[in-house]
């Protein structure tokens, strides 16, 4: 009963609305014939919906009145005017039955004419006033980025420490949840077997687990963590840095980027990052594997980095390269496509979207790029007696091919899904949510993926839908776009 009495004061509401609406046109139409001026309508628009009317609006209403007429305005659209403003939650659900909810879709007007066809409350000329002005936002340039403003040297030092700092947390949280995988992934992937060697000493990654925490403890499966807890503050900050500032620059004039520079920006913030993670990657594998030999002095960072000196430190880079190179090509362009996917009718991500974005973009990147992961591991493991030697990529492929079988290349590799993609997800979660809740204003934009980003004519109509969507039956809930 409470229900119907709701609606039936929500009609009412809306019918006051439209009487009040008539009148007030009746009242400057002092000649009666059906027409108003430009400046009369936006003043009688700025008195009956002053609670949403912004300076982009006002302006822009007298620009638009009447159509194409810019002169005076009838009386049939000053009503689809009005129309159209108590009907935008009708406008979102057909432009997101259009694009199937992906908000980087651009939608022609005549496509969206045939699509309101099956909603009696949108005519075309709602759609024709829809349309010209979004026209009018890109054209004023509402819809433009805003102009870049000129920072100091020591603002932008800063904000580049922030993001440091930001990415080395992030970094930090997702290498700790998932260091255990990460551990009994190396020792499976160092594992030698085949015709000629006959160790064995983990039937599976499960085996290897259970016999870790059995001969080594709970500790044992985070030997290894602090080096790389080190080495995630660099390759965070650096990956992350170098993937927005190519994407940046491979934009185009509508904010997009098309899928192949997406793999480029990606592909070098995977090679940008090796400088930096092979020195402490080696001095991880060895002290992960160091767990396996019961007898001899006690291995420690500093001991493995006197052992292999400033150039042994880049052992296996070439390895190193070639997984991370295809690894970040794949990565990044995966995350931004589901991030986008995975939106609200808003553009804006809740933070379980991020979660799973970030996961699921991390399994194709992580089980195609093993095999030079399982080439990198045994380059940098230090090879016990009876084991093969490898003098580089190339022959140690060779090898691992002729003694084990190509399907070694792919030891580990169930272990790397597990371990790489929740990293990740933690890693882009962690991130992001740090940017919205620790955000500080250096003066520029927001730093990447904080928000989905809408090419400038889809964003200027989106805008324009979220200024006026707080006028449906009289109720007051403006909302600013989060561009």
């Amino acid at each position: 009963m409470s229900f119907a009495t709701e609606i039936s004061f929500d009609c009412i509401l809306q019918n006051v609305q439209e009487e009040h609406a008539r009148q007030a046109f009746v009242r400057f139409d002092s000649s009666n014939h059906g027409r108003i001026t430009a400046l009369d309508f936006r003043k009688i628009m700025t008195t009956i919906k002053g609670h949403m009317v912004t300076d982009f609006v006002e302006d822009n209403l007298v620009s638009v009145a009447g159509g194409e007429t810019k002169h005076l305005v009838s009386f049939p659209y000053f009503n689809a005017f009005n129309s159209l403003l108590n009907n935008m939650e009708v406008i979102r659900r057909i432009y997101s039955s259009i694009t199937k909810g992906d908000h980087r879709v651009s939608v022609t007007k005549e496509e969206f004419l045939h699509a309101a066809q099956e909603y009696s409350q949108i005519t075309p000329l709602e759609v024709n006033i829809l349309f010209h002005l979004c026209c009018q936002g890109k054209s004023t340039g509402f819809s433009k980025p805003a102009a870049k403003v000129d920072r100091t040297a020591m603002v932008q030092t800063l904000e580049t420490a922030y993001r440091f700092t930001l990415g080395s947390i992030a970094g930090a949280c997702g290498a700790t949840a998932v260091y255990p995988i990460d551990l009994v992934k190396t020792r499976i992937q160092n594992q030698r077997g085949g015709r000629f060697i006959g160790e064995l000493m983990y039937e599976n990654s499960f085996d290897c687990f259970a016999k870790v925490i059995r001969h080594e403890g709970l500790l044992g499966l985070y030997r290894g963590l602090p080096p790389q807890i080190i080495g995630v503050a660099p390759e965070k900050a650096i990956k992350l840095t170098m993937n927005d500032f190519i994407r940046d620059r491979l934009r185009t004039t509508d904010g997009s980027i098309v899928l192949a520079g997406e793999i480029l920006a990606g592909s070098c913030a995977g090679a940008s990052q090796v400088v930096f993670t092979n020195p402490l990657e080696i001095v991880k594998i060895r002290l992960q594997v160091a767990g396996e030999i019961q007898t001899g002095p006690r291995v420690s960072a500093i001991s493995v980095m006197r052992d292999l000196g400033f150039f042994g430190l880049y052992k296996g880079a070439r390895a190193c390269f070639l997984r991370d190179i295809p690894f970040s090509g794949i990565y990044f362009p995966a995350y931004a496509h589901l991030k986008s996917k995975f939106a609200d009718e808003d553009g804006h991500n809740s933070p379980t979207s991020l979660l799973v974005a970030g996961t699921i973009a991390g399994a194709p990147a992580a089980y195609f790029t093993t095999p030079a992961d399982v080439i990198k591991t045994r380059l940098q493991v230090v090879a016990r007696a009876g084991q093969t030697t490898y003098s580089g990529v190339f022959d140690c492929a060779r090898k691992i091919l002729q003694q084990e079988g190509f399907r070694a290349f792919w030891k580990g590799g169930p272990a790397r899904i597990f371990r790489s993609s929740p990293q990740f997800g933690v890693t882009l979660f962690t991130y992001e949510l740090l940017q919205r809740f620790l955000y500080v204003d250096f003066g520029g934009k927001r730093p990447e993926g904080s928000e989905v980003v809408l090419p400038h004519i889809l964003r200027t109509c989106h805008q324009l839908i979220l200024i006026t969507s707080g006028t449906e039956t009289g109720r007051c809930n403006v909302r600013r776009s989060r561009d």
